[in-house]
């Protein structure tokens, strides 16, 4: 069955499908992964999901709440999860690769049936000026996975990075923030419509955070322009500091259509570090990440006059 295109409703997610950065960044951990090594990992994201767990207690609307976790350390939480009727998303992308690519090749149906999340999510790093055969590429595996969705009925979520070239790179001196503020803007709009014009029909566009309320505004434009009406937009935090991550925030909630966050690693990352170095006991962690959360999802609803 092929599905209309949209989810407009309110999305507050705690991401913690990052694979790489736990395995290299917070454990240190080299080469192919021993089964204890993996409990461990799967263990420290079970800490994050129980700082999700504390928010809801503490308030946090569970019909807005969401995670996002991936198969390898998260398979349990995601069970847990669906018990507890939470909305979930789950990755499809190989982790840390420049090129998208299925984390389990052709078999990514089998294993997006197998965890049934609510959504299907990707990260891509696309750039419309970048490299056409590399584009290309992507774009083809991406239709790939937007047509099966469709067909399935199941909801997906595009994660869009938008990383500089060179020749843009020097347009503004090299300098990022000018990159972030005068080129990226335009950039994204651009993308969403190529991958658009591809046939990569996303119901949630999760997107990098935009300092001006116009540039939010044009993004929410192009991704709900020709019959899309209902497709809904969500910022990322970018394991930016927190005055960054909250003032992409306010920008956000004061655009409609923006409908909500993403904000993992400014969450959990300083907890986890903590707990792993034994500064804080397990729950004092999850507590902290609980509040992390919290203030983003109160300052995301005061944004919007909630």
């Amino acid at each position: 069955m092929d599905k209309s295109i949209g989810y407009d409703r309110p999305l507050y997610i705690l991401p913690f499908d990052h694979r790489g950065s736990f395995e290299k960044g917070l454990f240190g951990f080299k080469g192919e992964l021993s089964d204890e090594q993996t409990a461990r990992i799967a263990d420290a994201k079970r800490v994050v999901y129980e700082g999700l767990l504390k928010a809801i207690d503490d308030g946090a609307p569970k019909d807005r709440a969401a995670l996002l976790v991936d198969e390898q350390f998260g398979r349990t939480i995601l069970d847990d999860a669906h018990n507890r009727e939470l909305t979930t998303a789950c990755p499809t992308e190989k982790s840390g690769q420049d090129e998208f690519d299925f984390e389990y090749g052709e078999a990514f149906a089998e294993h997006i049936e197998a965890m049934n999340p609510t959504f299907c999510k990707v990260l891509v790093r696309y750039n419309p000026d970048g490299e056409a055969g590399l584009n290309a590429r992507q774009k083809e595996k991406l239709r790939h996975l937007s047509e099966y969705l469709s067909h399935t009925g199941r909801l997906f979520m595009f994660e869009l990075l938008v990383p500089a070239e060179t020749a843009q790179l020097e347009k503004v001196g090299g300098d990022k923030v000018r990159y972030d503020q005068e080129l990226r803007p335009g950039l994204m709009v651009r993308a969403i419509l190529d991958l658009q014009d591809a046939s990569i029909e996303a119901d949630v566009w999760k997107v990098e955070g935009l300092d001006r309320a116009e540039d939010a505004a044009r993004i929410v434009e192009v991704a709900r322009h020709g019959g899309r009406e209902q497709v809904g937009c969500i910022i990322l935090g970018r394991g930016e500091d927190e005055a960054h991550v909250k003032a992409w925030l306010r920008t956000a909630a004061s655009v409609p259509g923006f409908t909500g966050f993403a904000v993992g690693h400014t969450s959990f990352w300083d907890a986890l570090k903590g707990w792993l170095a034994g500064d804080l006991s397990r729950a004092d962690a999850s507590l902290q990440i609980a509040r992390h959360y919290r203030s983003w999802v109160d300052l995301f609803a005061v944004g919007q006059g909630g």
